[in-house]
This record gives C-alpha cells, sequence and structure tokens, in this order.
C-alpha cells in the first residue's frame, strides 16, 4: 500500500494508527459503506469529514459519524459564526488537496479550524478518510484532536430517516 499524506503525518508524529482497505464503488455512500466493512468498529465509531464555509470563519472542517448528519447551525453556533454552508464538491480538491471520499482532516493544504463531534471521545479508536478513497486510518480520537488542534462539540443531528 501506497503512504498518503496523512498517514505520513501520522508516522512522522509518531501516533499510532492502523489502516483498512475497503473496496468502493461511486454510487455508495461511501462512509456508511467503508463503516459496514470495518467489523472492529461499530458505524458510530467511523467518522466522516466535511468541509463549510463560514460567512464570517472561512473553510472550517468537521469530523461526524456516519451515521448522523452535520447540524450546520451547531456547527455555525460552535464555530463563533453566524452561518456555515457546505462547500461545493467542484471545490474540495483546491481548498483540501483530496477528493470527495477520501477526505481527511490530517494533511490538508492549509490548516483549517477543525471540530469534531464530542462522541468521538466516548471510543478507544475511531476510523477517519486515510487520504484517498478506499482506505480509513483507525486510530485514537484523543490522538486525533490533539495532531489537528480538533474542538470536541455537539455537532450533529440524526439522519430524517421520513
Amino acid at each position: 500500500m501506497t503512504k498518503t499524506n496523512a498517514m505520513r503525518m501520522l508516522d512522522k508524529a509518531k501516533i499510532p494508527y492502523e489502516t483498512f482497505e475497503y473496496e468502493f464503488n461511486d454510487d455508495e455512500l461511501i462512509g456508511l459503506h467503508a463503516a459496514a466493512q470495518i467489523k472492529t468498529l461499530t458505524p458510530a465509531q467511523c467518522f466522516k469529514t466535511l468541509v463549510t464555509r463560514g460567512e464570517k470563519k472561512g473553510i472550517l472542517v468537521f469530523c461526524v459519524p456516519v451515521t448522523a448528519e452535520l447540524d450546520l447551525k451547531a456547527a455555525a453556533a460552535n464555530a463563533g459564526d453566524k452561518r456555515v454552508e457546505m462547500i461545493h464538491v467542484k471545490e474540495l480538491f483546491g481548498i483540501t488537496g483530496y477528493i470527495r471520499g477520501g477526505c481527511s482532516p490530517i494533511g490538508m493544504k492549509k490548516k483549517y479550524p477543525t471540530f469534531i463531534d464530542s462522541t468521538a471521545q466516548n471510543f478507544e479508536k475511531i476510523a477517519i478518510s486515510g487520504g484517498k478513497r478506499g482506505l480509513q486510518i483507525i486510530l485514537n480520537p484523543k490522538d486525533l484532536i490533539e495532531f489537528v488542534g480538533a474542538i470536541p462539540c455537539s455537532i450533529t443531528k440524526q439522519y430524517d430517516l421520513r
């Protein structure tokens, strides 16, 4: 396996992690699909990385469980902004250096304010994107929070399945 930028950065910082590779296709919800394949973690332990633009604060990064959705009002409040909105997928690579489905909170082009749903702290290990589609990094959430300077907060709501 070729090391991704996220993996190289964790190696350099001597942060322990495991990797998990999985098959995917473009029609699937990548986060839920990956979570279903990682048998050692529950879906609530698998986090997706979402990139938003705040009205005042600019680019903001949020890590939330794949089983929930980002609550934009809570996200804005925690970031100290009036409102935030998801960036367009076409902007993702230019802003982060990552593509949709492979966006990791580790190793973006710039260091953006990062927030992680506080539920991450309930677990010994969580999974995040490894920096490319089909790859997850499994690590201790405390290590991730400290390494990227993430702020744990309540930023999710459950999917409305009606």
